[in-house]
């Protein structure tokens, strides 16, 4: 036990890389034409020539590129080739392979199938699987896998369904589907685990008496009849026995005390019996009864048991019982004969009850609510072992809404919890595409994609988030699209893309360009403006603007293409106060004027008098009129040729721009963030306007005056020494410019200086 507890923490805690054949899988999976060529005539992908592969890489190359993609007939049709590729196990999940690509899959002749979601595939996938039965032990067919035909002349005349005299494992989940059971089972003689979850009965079963070699049986969601009660007491090997009900309704049995008995005293072997959403337990008033004592066959002695029709069973306790559900509280009683219970009475019996019924989603999501309430209103010991059970439902009902709902909400209280900044990388990336799975399958559903951006918040954003950066784009663009959407959503989600479009590099910036962000940011402004309403949706939207728009000329296009400085007087005319939003307008249009294709465009007198003005403007500290200066010191650096206003004149607006920068506090604190210094840099050769240089300048001198660590390397490593000393060489720039030149270059020797004398700070990994 011990053992296990440390195998959880360091799970819990794991930083470790994949392993190398995972990270080489993932990488071929994402970039197929290296192991595959492409031919141009059928479109089939194949293996190159050259490529042979054992059964552990391609048995493994499919459940990873599950992972990422939806397996298809292109990918079966590279394990054509049975003497380069080999498969023993064929596992397919939500799938959109047809039954030609199946058939490619299923000559290699396996030793298990298991069919989950596969909802292209029709009845001649089964007679595909009966042709190829030879080494087949283990055979499933999952909910949306429609290969079984319900008429049943359509194997009567050959008397049976499934051919596959080897099977040892047959397991058939289908809501609703009629089983013809002697049809079914009659020529399986060697079944030892038989499956029938939610199947109904067509016909009577009672008189199948040759599955003597049956160690499992489930009949979850069956309905009960005395055929399957008398068939049931017949199968003397039985070892499991499982006849739970999702639906309490269909759990209630005449006698429940009788049948239980019945069931438990012909079954010797039964060590694992699930009862759950049944009346099987009785009401649970304690009684007293006498059993025979073990050490003597006429000795009895009085035994307490709170299930009456287990009291056969206290001296020789289940190895697991399952109570979840079931009709008065059976979970919650203290005398009961089983080592292991499911039930809801405690943390415990839950996260049993979550591992037991991981492919029943009816009763996994009363579970996952009992486990979310758990979380919310009390402390937990069992916190990874709650984590793999949410990530592993979510995993495999990504399609089942209440399910990813239960699971993401469970998942926000876990990742803020005390835990929070020791989850290692392997589980946040988990945790992360288990909340971006279930929101892309539920885009529409306010309260999952409410719940995947909450608990999105509690990461490192963008760095927790880049290795799937895309796909969180995409999921977040399409939640801020709707502009009459007034909750919550909208708001969480375009915070975080703010939070995913800063500090982060040009591809990504382009990328969220090229999804359209611009544009539905321009739309939430308008939705804004129409209403006049001033609120964070507004603001942040001009953010992520000025974010997305950082060194990515592209998107600063976009911006002006769309109306942008259109809605940017808009705002500017009727929310005139309001100093973030006026801010964050302003920083965007530097980047704009940046852009020297762009230029041209503000060139306009209604643009220029307002940037003017805005000079002196003491809005959010000094940021407004900085900005201002720098959109002007842009267009100025052009030369006098392209300035083509009268009004505001060129020489007014050096003027104001010279006079705002003397005006401002070197030692000012500044709410900006750069990721290069090029575009100011790029001022300094412009010795034909020296005040272009006095605000780049500046700039420098504050940056690197109030934040030395962040900024000095920054200017050395750019470049900026040597033009900073090329400019105090030159005739054209006035002393106030110079004077600022020395500062920022004494600042960076002192840096300098200093980091070369101080040994380097120990660092703790970041998880």
């Amino acid at each position: 036990m011990a053992h296990k507890v440390v195998a959880e923490i360091t799970s819990l805690y794991d930083t470790s890389p994949d392993s190398l054949l995972e990270i080489c899988l993932e990488y071929l999976v994402e970039h197929l034409n290296i192991v595959t060529d492409l031919d141009h005539t059928t479109r089939w992908r194949k293996l190159k020539e050259d490529i042979i592969l054992p059964a552990e890489i391609c048995e493994k190359f499919l459940e990873i590129y599950q992972r990422i993609n939806r397996i298809n007939d292109n990918i079966a049709n590279l394990f054509r080739d049975r003497f380069r590729t080999r498969l023993d196990a064929i596992k397919l999940r939500n799938s959109r392979i047809t039954d030609e690509g199946f058939r490619f899959l299923m000559e290699h002749k396996p030793q298990e199938v298991e069919l989950i979601q596969c909802e292209y595939l029709s009845p001649m996938s089964l007679e595909t699987i009966n042709r190829n039965s030879r080494n087949l032990v283990s055979l499933k067919f999952g909910p949306a896998t429609h290969v079984l035909a319900q008429d049943e002349s359509a194997y009567k005349q050959r008397g049976f369904i499934i051919f596959a005299p080897r099977l040892r494992r047959l397991t058939i989940h289908k809501r609703g589907l009629a089983i013809f059971h002697l049809l079914l089972l009659k020529p399986l003689s060697n079944l030892t685990h038989l499956d029938l979850s939610e199947c109904a009965s067509a016909g009577s079963i009672w008189a199948l008496t040759r599955l003597r070699n049956l160690r499992s049986l489930v009949l979850h969601s069956v309905h009960w009849t005395k055929d399957i009660t008398d068939w049931i007491i017949g199968l003397r090997a039985l070892q499991h026995l499982d006849i739970s009900q999702s639906n309490e309704r269909h759990g209630k049995y005449l006698n429940p005390n009788e049948v239980l008995t019945k069931l438990v005293t012909s079954l010797p072997a039964l060590v694992s019996l699930d009862i759950s959403g049944t009346n099987l337990a009785g009401t649970g008033a304690a009684t007293l009864s006498t059993v025979n004592d073990s050490t003597s066959d006429k000795m009895e002695t009085e035994v307490r048991c709170d299930i009456p029709g287990l009291v056969s069973r206290v001296n020789n306790p289940l190895n697991f019982l399952g109570l979840y559900g079931t009709h008065h509280g059976a979970c919650k009683r203290h005398d009961i004969p089983a080592k292991v219970i499911s039930g809801d009475a405690n943390e415990k019996q839950i996260l049993i009850a979550a591992a037991a019924y991981m492919e029943r989603p009816v009763m996994l999501t009363r579970v996952l609510n009992d486990l979310y309430y758990l979380f919310r209103y009390e402390n937990n010991t069992n916190v990874l072992r709650a984590l793999n059970v949410v990530l592993d439902a979510m995993d495999r009902h990504v399609s089942e809404k209440h399910i990813q709902i239960s699971g993401s909400a469970t998942l926000f209280y876990i990742v803020k919890g005390k835990e929070k900044e020791r989850i290692g990388i392997k589980m946040k990336k988990r945790i992360i595409t288990a909340l971006l799975d279930g929101m892309d399958a539920h885009l529409g559903d306010d309260t999952m994609m409410r719940n995947g951006c909450l608990t999105l918040c509690e990461f490192k954003i963008p760095n927790d988030v880049l290795f799937e950066y895309e796909r969180a784009v995409q999921i977040l663009l399409s939640g801020v699209t709707d502009v009459n959407q007034e909750g919550s959503v909208q708001r969480i989600a375009i915070y975080l893309l703010n939070s995913l479009a800063c500090q982060v590099d040009g591809k990504q910036k382009r990328f969220l360009g090229n999804q359209g962000a611009i544009g539905k940011m321009l739309n939430l402004i308008s939705d804004r403006l129409n209403r006049r309403i001033c609120d964070d949706v507004l603001e942040v939207a001009w953010s992520t603007m000025w974010n997305v728009t950082d060194e990515t000329p592209q998107n600063c296009q976009r911006f002006l293409e769309n109306r942008g400085m259109e809605f940017f007087l808009a705002c500017l005319k009727n929310f005139p106060d309001k100093e973030e939003l006026l801010r964050n307008m302003m920083g965007l249009l530097g980047n704009v004027a940046e852009v020297g294709e762009l230029r041209p465009q503000l060139m306009n007198k209604l643009f220029l008098t307002v940037f003017y003005d805005l000079l002196d403007s003491s809005s959010d500290g000094i940021e407004v009129s900085y900005n201002a200066a720098g959109v002007l010191a842009h267009m100025a650096s052009d030369g006098p040729g392209a300035w083509t206003v009268d009004e505001p004149s060129r020489v007014c607006v050096l003027h104001r721009v010279a006079t705002a920068v003397e005006r401002w506090d070197l030692h000012a604190e500044r709410n900006i963030n750069y990721r290069s210094f090029e575009p100011i840099l790029s001022l300094l050769h412009a010795h034909h306007t020296p005040q272009c240089q006095h605000w780049a300048v500046w700039a420098l001198a504050n940056l690197t005056t109030v934040y030395p660590e962040k900024y000095c390397n920054l200017v050395e490593a750019e470049g900026g020494l040597r033009l900073l000393n090329i400019l105090l060489n030159h005739p054209a720039p006035y002393d106030q410019i110079k004077n600022l030149a020395c500062i920022v270059i004494n600042n960076c020797t002192k840096y300098a200086v200093r980091d070369a004398s101080t040994p380097p700070i120990p660092t703790t990994p970041d998880n």
